[in-house]
Order: structure tokens, then C-alpha cells, then sequence
């Protein structure tokens, strides 16, 4: 990977990490479906409008916007409602063990040996950090932020190929076009009110919702596409996934005042360790770009 997309590809965990973090205390205002929906037809609003219509595309486009966003967020994000943002940013770092195992089923890409030591060592942090008190009694908020994790892998895999296809940035709006209305309809549904959200939101809340909608969203995802579009997985990965613990672990503690346990530094180095095993393994079967 040369210097300007490792330079890019470096913005994306600050501000993922950062944005992941400060969207808790906006669920006072928002549930997190409709933030979510907010943050996508807001993405969408000032993206969809420099691009054609990927004609050809929009049926893949539309199952990879289930996937990946509709589906992924709305579960991870609900997860993150019921824990510490300090621990779903070290739980959400799975889906780079989901991500090999779908690669398995779905590419065909056999995971080294050493990718599924770290399968298991990651797996065993998840065990130790789930532990820690700041959890206890929180089960639901961990099951949902670890298969939200799961989805995104899976959503991943079905976004590469349409990644070198379609524009990273017209990717992310087109993606984000058909997500948003969902996902408000779908809070409309489950959580109701929708308009009485909307009006009795407080000012720092929507700025929120304006930050991860209208800056997160459009750069973060561009970024990661763009790199991934001219870079194999095992390069990108590593750089993306190692910057968001300590940028979301950081917010999290200064900006939100959380106070992480022993337990869950011990789980979350064990589960960053297993990772740091997967993504520096080279796959023997992976061409490099030149």
C-alpha cells in the first residue's frame, strides 16, 4: 500500500471510532434505528446528487444496503443502547474473525492456520471482557453488538466486488439512499413517535446526528472504498481495524466519562491480539495490487 492510501485509509478508524462513541448519549433524543436513519438520509442528501443512477447495479446495490447497513446498524447500534461504548468498540473488532469466516464460505478463501489461532484467541478475549462488571446482567446489549459485528463482516464481503465496479463515493450514497427511509420507517414501527423524536431533540444531539451523518458517513466510507477498491483486504485491515479501540476507548473515557474495568482491558488486548494475528496473515491464495 503506498503512502496517500495509507495516509487515507488511517482517517478512517479517527473517525469511526470517534463517531461510534459520541452517538450513545444522542439516544437520549434519538433511538438508535432512527439515528441511524437520520445519519444515512443524511449522508445520502448531499451525496446522491453528483452521481448517475449505477443502472445494472441497483438490485446488488439494494441487498448490500440491507446487509450491511439497514440490517448491521440498526442491531449494532441497538447493542450499543444497552452497553458501555467503552466495551462494544473492543466487541465490535469481531468482525474481522466473522469477516475470515464468511471469506471461507462465500470466496473461498482458506483461512491460515495462524488466522485461526486467532480466530480462538479472539473468541476467548470476547469470553474474558463479557466478564467485566460494567456488564453484568447485559447479555441482550452483547449478543446484538457481537452479531452486528458478524453482519458487517458478512456485508463486507457482498460490498468488495460492487467496490470495483462503482465509485467509492457513489457507492456510499447510493448505499445510503436505500437504507435511510428504511430505517426510519422501521423505527416508526418499532419504536413509534417519530415526529415528537424528531422536534424535542436537543441542539447537541442533532449535532451529533449532523456529524455522523453529513461528515462521518461520507468520509469514513469513501475512504475505506477508495482503499479498498486499489488494495487487498489483508493490507486495509490493518490499518482500519488497530485505530479504532484506542480512538473509541479514548472518547469514550474523556468524553463520556466511562471508567473500563480490569477485565475488560484484559478481554479487549486478548481479542486485539487475535486480531493482529488475522489481519497481518498474508493470504497465500490473495493477489497484491500492484
Amino acid at each position: 500500500m503506498n503512502i496517500k492510501d495509507t495516509l487515507i485509509a488511517s482517517l478512517v478508524p479517527i473517525f469511526l471510532g470517534f463517531g461510534f462513541v459520541i452517538a450513545k448519549p444522542a439516544f437520549e433524543s434519538f433511538p438508535p434505528i432512527l439515528l441511524m436513519g437520520i445519519r444515512f438520509t443524511f449522508a445520502a442528501s448531499i451525496l446522491i446528487w453528483w452521481f448517475p443512477i449505477p443502472r445494472g447495479y441497483l438490485k446488488k446495490i439494494f441487498i448490500a444496503s440491507f446487509i450491511a447497513n439497514t440490517l448491521q446498524y440498526s442491531i449494532t447500534y441497538t447493542g450499543l443502547n444497552y452497553i458501555e461504548a467503552s466495551s462494544a468498540v473492543l466487541l465490535v473488532q469481531m468482525e474481522v474473525p466473522f469477516g475470515v469466516i464468511f471469506a471461507y464460505f462465500m470466496l473461498k478463501e482458506k483461512p491460515t492456520l495462524r488466522a485461526l489461532i486467532g480466530i480462538t484467541i479472539a473468541f476467548i478475549g470476547v469470553y474474558i471482557l463479557t466478564g467485566s462488571p460494567n456488564l453484568d446482567g447485559k447479555f441482550f446489549g452483547i449478543a446484538l453488538t457481537i452479531l452486528g459485528s458478524a453482519i458487517w463482516a458478512l456485508g463486507q464481503v457482498i460490498v468488495k466486488p460492487l467496490s470495483k465496479e462503482i465509485n467509492p463515493l457513489a457507492l456510499v450514497a447510493w448505499l445510503a439512499l436505500f437504507s435511510g427511509p428504511i430505517l426510519i420507517s422501521l423505527s416508526a414501527i418499532i419504536d413509534g413517535n417519530t415526529i415528537n423524536y424528531l422536534t424535542k431533540a436537543s441542539f447537541d444531539h442533532w449535532l451529533i446526528a449532523i456529524y455522523i451523518g453529513f461528515f462521518m458517513q461520507p468520509i469514513t466510507y469513501s475512504c475505506f472504498y477508495y482503499v479498498l477498491k486499489n488494495n487487498p483486504l489483508y493490507k486495509v485491515l490493518p490499518i482500519v481495524t488497530m485505530g479504532i479501540p484506542p480512538t473509541g476507548l479514548l472518547a469514550a473515557i474523556f468524553l463520556l466519562g466511562e471508567k473500563p474495568t480490569a477485565e475488560l482491558f484484559i478481554g479487549g488486548a486478548i481479542i486485539i491480539f487475535g486480531v493482529i494475528m488475522i489481519v497481518f496473515t498474508k493470504p497465500k491464495n490473495e493477489e497484491v495490487k500492484k
